[in-house]
């Protein structure tokens, strides 16, 4: 058994925005209070990075269209005693889905982390 972070991306929609940095406050605020009314306090939420497609260099994953914005977070979460990567990211996934009803999640990363880790 072994432990993992498990990094997932989760995107979130937020309504009546006027500009990239309330949409990124908003999303991230609401993402927090619902883990944190769930007892997931041991979730880090960020906002995601994106890459950008001209030049290569990282910026906030937001978009705003008709002042409707579609916000990428970074949701992190440590699995502990897991059978493996596939059963860290099914934990991971059902702990924050839970949650997060409704919101699209999809795993991007996962890290064995401990002491066992540092063994291979």
């Amino acid at each position: 058994m072994s432990n993992y972070l498990v990094a997932m991306e989760a995107a979130w929609l937020v309504r009546d925005v006027d500009n990239v940095d309330d949409a990124i406050g908003v999303a991230v605020s609401e993402a927090g209070k619902r883990l944190n009314e769930q007892d997931k306090e041991f979730v880090e939420v960020e906002v995601g990075v994106t890459p950008c497609p001209a030049c290569g260099e990282p910026f906030d994953s937001a978009f705003i269209a008709a002042d409707t914005a579609l916000v990428g977070l970074l949701l992190e979460i440590e699995v502990f005693d897991a059978d493996g990567e596939n059963h860290a990211t099914r934990i991971a996934k059902s702990e924050v889905g839970g949650a997060l009803r409704d919101v699209p999640l999809s795993v991007i990363e996962v890290l064995e982390t401990g002491p066992e880790a540092d063994e291979d």
